[in-house]
């Protein structure tokens, strides 16, 4: 019997931090300031790496005999990971687009609850190489995500309802811009989610 692609587990780790280093820096991104285009190239570089590393795992994926884990199991995680980066990076273009550089508290809290679900993501990514005895401690941190997700979930709607009470009797602009910055965030946060869904499955097919 040929070994596993171990090397899987490598390029699954790699790839999972830097989802934290996108989602760490979204996190500065929105407590504004000056450094706010910093933190926007950050983002946009680490989600150049983040495509080759795919890249890399599809082909991989391909060509191996022995994978540790079913196929589209390996895909599916790697592109889970790759859409959360995909999703920071679109965040980034709102911002840009608008010019923003102050944020609402909410948003910086949605930011914070992002940089937490990833980091928690990348600690469940580290432990796949050992599913079986890591099996109860994988479950515990995809529901930690979910409860993440939970709360980032109510500082978005309490986000909008302060946006659009703050701006109802004026220019409608601000909140529009400010709808679309929470939609963005939003949907980084249910991306993380969806990678958390992808380890529990596999932790499901393979215990």
């Amino acid at each position: 019997m040929m070994p596993k692609e171990d090397r899987f587990f490598d390029l699954f780790e790699r790839h999972a931090q830097i989802v934290v280093a996108g989602a760490e820096a979204l996190q500065g991104l929105l407590r504004g300031g000056p450094d706010v285009p910093k933190f926007i190239q950050i983002i946009q570089d680490r989600e150049d790496d983040a495509d080759a590393i795919t890249q890399e795992v599809m082909t991989a994926v391909r060509r191996s005999f022995i994978t540790p884990f079913d196929r589209s199991d390996i895909q599916g995680l790697i592109q889970s990971l790759d859409d959360a980066i995909d999703q920071m990076k679109k965040a980034t273009k709102s911002v840009q687009l608008f010019e923003v550089t102050e944020f609402d508290p909410m948003m910086a809290a949605m930011g914070d609850a992002i940089a937490e679900a990833s980091r928690l993501v990348a600690q469940a990514v580290a432990m796949l190489n050992r599913i079986g005895p890591n099996a109860a401690r994988l479950s515990e941190l995809a529901t930690h995500v979910t409860r993440i997700e939970g709360r980032a979930d109510d500082l978005h709607e309490e986000g909008l309802k302060a946006l659009f009470l703050a701006h109802r009797d004026g220019n409608a602009m601000p909140y529009l811009i400010g709808a679309e910055i929470y939609g963005s965030l939003e949907r980084v946060m249910d991306r993380l989610e969806d990678v958390a869904n992808e380890i529990s499955a596999i932790v499901v097919e393979n215990v």
